[in-house]
């Protein structure tokens, strides 16, 4: 079995309820959605094939035992699945980030799967599988990244559909890089005495000037 991989790095986590906390990303090739705000284009088609043992053997010299699986897509590989439960075998703590497109329960629900829901402004809001909402678990995370009022209102009428046991402290609103100031999304947020956690890409405040490897 061979991934095709974008680029494998150790960085510190930038998003999700990991915020700030060292963690290998192994980034995979190719995406089936095209949202208007995507920072990560060159992952559509740039990478190389590596056998499963090979990934492995990269991810273990940085020693660190957080990894996120992230595109680009990581569900459209078909050996994202596999890799997922081989680094759950080996002890890692793992994360995947998916766009919410498809179905999320091809992963062990051991994986904390970091699941997008699109809004209106990112172009892709029909491509979302609303059956996902129903594979969540208390250890998955929600995450609205918010352009405008509109998303904003958006993601606040899509709360009540997410299952009762789905704590609110993973339930991401972030806000779109040079499109919506976060202290505005962090006022319409207060103002709606919304509960839900507020994301900035902390990895975009640490290292401004630079986009891979981060």
């Amino acid at each position: 079995m061979k991934l095709r991989i974008n680029e494998i790095f150790y960085s510190i986590q930038g998003e999700s309820v990991h915020a700030g906390l060292p963690c290998v990303f192994v980034r995979l090739t190719g995406c089936n959605l095209r949202c208007r705000y995507c920072d990560t284009q060159y992952a559509f088609n740039e990478g190389k094939f590596m056998a499963l043992s090979q990934v492995l053997a990269q991810v273990n010299k940085f020693r660190c035992t957080m990894v996120e699986i992230t595109g680009g897509e990581p569900l459209i590989q078909e050996g994202t699945a596999e890799l997922a439960t081989n680094l759950l075998r080996n002890g890692f703590q793992v994360l995947v980030e998916t766009n919410g497109s498809l179905n999320i329960d091809q992963l062990d629900r051991r994986c904390s799967r970091i699941m997008d829901i699109k809004c209106p402004s990112s172009g892709e809001q029909s491509r979302n599988d609303p059956e996902n909402l129903h594979r969540l678990t208390p250890n998955d995370q929600v995450k609205f990244v918010i352009g405008d009022k509109d998303d904003f209102h958006f993601a606040a009428e899509m709360l009540p559909r997410l299952p009762d046991i789905f704590p609110t402290d993973r339930i991401l609103f972030s806000p779109v890089v040079d499109l919506l100031d976060s202290a505005q999304l962090a006022r319409w947020m207060l103002e709606a005495r919304l509960k839900t956690r507020l994301q900035v890409q902390l990895h975009k405040v640490i290292w401004p000037n630079q986009s891979r490897g981060v």
